[in-house]
């Protein structure tokens, strides 16, 4: 699983348990629709720290909340492609 699929998979698990969609996502982040769309269609790769301290704080967490979570603390960036 890439790193993009990963980010993706934890922004789609929360918007599900929280019953909202990613345009709601948009709204409550101040992340424009486009930008979470390219996320959400693997067009942007990595996106930036910025980003997704925005999205993290729309669901009420920290950063470090956000990526706490069991498949990106396994995932090896050594096997990684786009440097």
């Amino acid at each position: 699983m890439e790193y993009s699929d990963i980010i993706i998979k934890r922004i789609r698990s929360l918007c599900k348990s929280r019953r909202i969609s990613v345009n709601k996502l948009a709204t409550m982040s101040g992340v424009s629709q486009s930008t979470l769309d390219n996320i959400m269609n693997r067009k942007t790769k990595s996106p930036g720290i910025v980003t997704l301290h925005m999205v993290a704080i729309a669901f009420n967490m920290t950063l470090a909340e956000f990526l706490d979570f069991d498949e990106l603390n396994d995932y090896s960036f050594e096997s990684d492609t786009d440097d």
